[in-house]
């Protein structure tokens, strides 16, 4: 079982054990920043996934089934952030009630404390970050599990996440792009941007980032895979003082390269007052779409009350009357399953 308590996983340039000490708690608070508050109060709808092959990146794993779940349902894999719970998560986003509406199974990957002391992924590990190891095997041994257990089409498995869920769906869809028809990344950073602590905490702040050629070559080389690629929604707050905007940039340059798609989107417009921009292939079949949520900080953007609502406000949860719950399963189809 790993133990990222251990200060020496965090060194960073100093000279001196209190040197690396105080490092490591400037990191953590700022990485605090980062990840979840995780203050919502919820009735836990999950259910506990206890068996699901090897376990590298020691990891727990929640689901949430649906009554009579039909056959070959499609399954979303839900991704949290740090100093939060799965079930925290759930009832901010408002995936279980996502999951009842339209007849889909969710999977819950959920972090430990004793793998990272934050709650958070580890996506900016090396051990992390690759096909066949650690997190990204830990998820994929669940995937297999649920997908066996409920029945569910493989052509149908989509990933989401936020902060560091979103970072780690990132190194999902990069190492695994052959699994997932799609994926929706809210205030996430791009695949390979980061290998250590301190590396990560610059490229948040939109710091000392990586060429696009270097992210595109890294997101290329994650696995042998030639296509055809997963689709993509991303999610930025314009506002996002914790998690740069340019990563969301950064992150639709990557993919944007794999598609073979041009840097001007297909098409823009507004939707419930925010701007969508869209990469669409020759068929016109949208591959790619960007939502900023203008003025926004760091967060999931919500809308609790009226049509197409769903979740509730809490830390990093935040009402701006869009839900995107409500069009991240729209832009896969969920919503006509």
């Amino acid at each position: 079982m790993k133990n990222l308590m251990d200060p020496n996983m965090y060194m960073g340039a100093s000279n001196s054990q209190n040197d690396h000490l105080a490092d490591l708690k400037e990191f953590g608070s700022n990485l605090g920043a980062l990840y979840m508050g995780g203050s919502n109060s919820e009735k836990d709808r999950l259910a506990d996934l206890n068996e699901f092959g090897s376990n590298p990146g020691a990891l727990n794993a929640k689901i949430y089934i649906p009554e009579d779940l039909p056959a070959d349902a499609p399954l979303v894999v839900v991704l949290h952030g740090s100093d939060q719970t799965a079930a925290e998560y759930d009832k901010g986003a408002g995936w279980s009630e996502i999951a009842d509406l339209y007849g889909v199974a969710l999977l819950f990957p959920e972090q430990q404390r004793v793998n990272n002391f934050t709650l958070g992924f580890n996506w900016f590990e090396p051990d992390d970050g690759h096909r066949g190891a650690g997190e990204p095997l830990s998820i994929m041994h669940m995937v297999e599990q649920v997908v066996s257990d409920h029945g569910i089409d493989r052509q149908r498995i989509f990933i989401t996440g936020l902060s560091a869920g979103g970072a780690m769906t990132s190194v999902m869809l990069a190492t695994y792009p052959e699994i997932f028809a799609g994926g929706a990344i809210i205030a996430g950073l791009p695949y390979g941007s980061a290998d250590t602590l301190p590396e990560a905490m610059l490229r948040m702040k939109g710091l000392g980032s990586t060429t696009a050629q270097q992210l595109e070559t890294r997101l290329r080389n994650a696995s042998a895979h030639e296509g055809p690629w997963p689709t993509l929604s991303v999610w930025h707050g314009s506002g996002d003082r914790t998690v740069d905007a340019s990563n969301a940039k950064a992150i639709i340059g990557q993919w944007r390269a794999l598609h073979d798609l041009e840097q001007r989107p297909s098409s823009t417009h507004s939707v419930d007052g925010y701007p969508r921009r869209v990469w669409s292939d020759a068929e016109g079949r949208e591959l790619i779409e960007e939502y900023s949520i203008t003025g926004m900080g760091h967060g999931t953007p919500l809308k609790t009350q009226g049509k197409n609502s769903y979740g509730s406000i809490g830390d990093y949860m935040l009402e701006v009357n869009i839900s995107s719950t409500h069009y991240i399963a729209d832009f896969w189809g969920l919503s006509t399953t």
